[in-house]
């Protein structure tokens, strides 16, 4: 809005300037015809009433008060009277070379706004060399119609010279008044010199306006695009992108933009390179293991001892390759579901099915893993199936592991205002309240000291928490609600807005 602001003042003032001078030059010229109609009538009338003797002295009177040449011709058409002759010139041409430099821009310049404008071109003005009514054109339209003639013609310094024939009496005669108006011009290349100085003032208000815009618009974009660059090119570690809080309009949004979508790459890049120092250090163990393993086989006879080796081997393979899944799944994760289209998802008929086939397949050793809905459904949400049914199995697979033989899991399903809250509760130690955030983290695993060491990768509950945060939900820890040890880990999914009838 400030930069079309700016541009529609500056070029408003000019065009008005322009126009502005047209229309002034034409108001005078139209005044001065009518003044040269009414001068022509009220002589010719005068010549009309005065006897011959006395034309003389009026003519004479007339050019000398008035600075206008007056010429009265007889019924046949000839010259009879010039107050040339009679007085003297009542003005001289000004021959344009003879002016000074000043004079002479001045006169190029009125060409030059002759032209902008598109002004009709005005005939030269020349005395003809017979001094006839036929030799002029508004002394014979005046001649045939009986009515006042005025027209105008340049001088050779181009100010306007205005003629003007009228019929004098009943007699035939006519009269034709000639005045060189330079103070038209003039007053025209006065008015011109006012604007100049107002568009000079104006131009310094579009230069101060343009260094006003220059320190609010450029200079922000420019440390925004320096900040941009070094951002791009990684050299410094914390590069600081100015917020512009001051800022209200785009630029401050733009600002404010640019940094948060910083900081956020600059904690992805973190993240990245956590995770990566952490897959490094998590494959190493299982790979140092497998290493120690093999070049101590080759040094052993003893059957049973290579057979232990192996085994460590082939567990220690299997780690590893449980490892590398669960990396590539936390890895393709954001960037599958950013592009997943969430359906309907009825996670009461989802987490049946989960529990038929955990049964089926014996995959709980000895925990009984139930389904308890604490309350009317539908269970209803939108998302993306393959990817809720791994929360409930990462969750699941948590409880078993934590819960002693023969105890139960219960996953519960309830319905609270716009959400649904899913929880997996089991009957292990529980977690403590100051580990409660800990156990999302990748590869945080606090496992029973009596369990399989390596059996765990300790992505699942990070895993888990990113697929429920990518669906707009919240996945945290806390105790069982009924009192029992335990502990019990809650999703809460937005509910399936139903469509109004």
């Amino acid at each position: 809005m400030r930069i079309l602001a700016v541009n529609i003042i500056a070029l408003g003032l000019m065009a008005g300037s322009l126009f502005y001078l047209d229309s002034y030059r034409k108001q005078l010229l139209e005044v001065r015809f009518k003044l040269a109609r009414a001068e022509a009538e009220i002589t010719a009338d005068g010549l009309a009433e005065t006897p011959i003797a006395g034309r003389r002295a009026l003519v004479e009177r007339v050019s000398t008060d008035q600075s206008l040449r007056l010429r009265l011709y007889d019924a046949s058409g000839k010259l009879i009277l010039d107050s040339d002759s009679v007085s003297g010139p009542a003005y001289r041409f000004i021959d344009p070379d003879s002016e000074p430099f000043l004079l002479q821009t001045a006169r190029e310049i009125d060409r030059a706004m002759n032209w902008v404008l598109g002004t009709t071109p005005v005939p030269d003005y020349a005395d003809p060399p017979g001094e006839s009514v036929d030799a002029w054109p508004e002394l014979a339209a005046a001649k045939a119609t009986g009515k006042t003639w005025v027209l105008q013609r340049a001088a050779p310094d181009e100010t306007p010279v205005i003629t003007a024939a009228a019929p004098v009496g009943v007699r035939g005669e006519m009269l034709l008044t000639t005045r060189n108006a330079r103070d038209i011009t003039q007053d025209v290349r006065d008015a011109r010199s006012t604007l100049a100085v107002v568009l000079t003032v104006t131009l310094l208000i579009s230069i101060q306006l343009s260094l006003f815009l220059a320190r609010t618009i450029v200079q922000p974009l420019r440390a925004l695009v320096r900040a941009a660059v070094r951002v791009r090119l990684g050299r410094d570690r914390e590069v600081v992108v100015p917020r512009l809080p001051e800022r209200g309009d785009e630029i401050g949004l733009l600002a404010r933009a640019l940094s948060d979508m910083t900081l956020a790459l600059r904690h992805r890049i973190d993240a990245v390179e956590t995770f990566a120092a952490d897959v490094a250090h998590e494959i190493k163990n299982p790979l140092a293991s497998l290493r120690s393993a093999i070049e101590t086989m080759d040094k052993v006879d003893d059957p049973a001892l290579r057979a232990e080796l192996t085994g460590i081997a082939a567990h220690d393979v299997r780690r590893i390759d449980r490892l590398v899944t669960e990396i590539a799944e936390a890895s393709r994760i954001d960037a599958e579901l950013s592009r997943t289209q969430f359906v309907p998802v009825d996670l009461e008929a989802l987490a049946g099915t989960l529990v038929s086939a955990r049964a089926e397949r014996q995959f709980d050793a000895g925990r009984a893993v139930r389904l308890v809905p604490l309350g009317p459904g539908p269970f209803v949400v939108p998302g993306d199936p393959a990817r809720l049914v791994r929360v409930l199995e990462n969750l699941v697979d948590n409880a078993v592991s934590f819960s002693p033989q023969q105890a139960a899991v219960d996953i519960t399903l309830e319905r609270i205002d716009d959400h649904v809250r899913l929880g997996v509760r089991d009957h292990g130690p529980g977690i403590p309240a100051e580990a409660r955030e800990q156990v999302f983290e990748r590869f945080n695993s606090v496992r029973p000291s009596d369990e399989d060491f390596g059996g765990h990768s300790g992505l699942g509950l990070a895993i888990a928490r990113t697929i429920v945060e990518a669906h707009d939900g919240s996945l945290f820890a806390t105790d069982r609600d009924d009192g029992q040890p335990g502990a019990c880990l809650i999703a809460e999914l937005p509910l399936e807005q139903e469509d109004e009838a």
